[in-house]
């Protein structure tokens, strides 16, 4: 039963934090939870606290119909683990700072105009794109504490 509980756990963790990171975040937290000082950290705590509420919201009605037995305690830690985690990383100093200490602060910096190729028009202004190095390892960082919280949540 744990496979399949973890598999479950997983998904609908995966998509609720999609949907909370991006549905339900505010612009306002978006543009401040990387800001340094108490409006930066503050924005965070909310934001963390909205994107929590979601996956709750979207994992206990999934556990309830598909009849997972889920501890209070593995959810307790699991979703603590997400939160502290999620948090940490959308501070965006922290993640720059791992991205750097493994190798990867040029990729980090990829879509950006710190980046020496950086996209630009065909008049050399900056282009769009969609995303950039830094949201590419911020999502990337999200997912392996999802799936480290889909095993705590079905095994403890």
């Amino acid at each position: 039963m744990s496979a399949t509980a973890f598999a479950a756990v997983f998904i609908a963790l995966y998509v609720a934090h999609s949907v909370g990171d991006h549905w339900v975040q505010t612009s306002c937290q978006s543009a401040d939870k990387g800001k340094p000082g108490w409006i930066g950290r503050l924005a965070g705590a909310r934001h963390v606290a909205t994107l929590t509420a979601t996956k709750l919201a979207l994992l206990l009605p999934a556990a309830a119909l598909l009849g997972l037995n889920l501890s209070v305690l593995g959810l307790t830690v699991g979703m603590g683990m997400d939160a502290v985690t999620h948090w940490w990383a959308d501070r965006r100093s922290t993640l720059a700072w791992l991205a750097k200490v493994t190798g990867k602060a040029e990729f980090y910096s990829l879509g950006t105009a710190a980046h020496p190729a950086h996209p630009v028009t065909a008049k050399g202004g900056p282009a769009a794109h969609l995303g950039t190095g830094a949201y590419a390892l911020d999502q990337s960082f999200h997912h392996l504490c999802l799936l480290v919280a889909a095993l705590i949540i079905a095994t403890v």
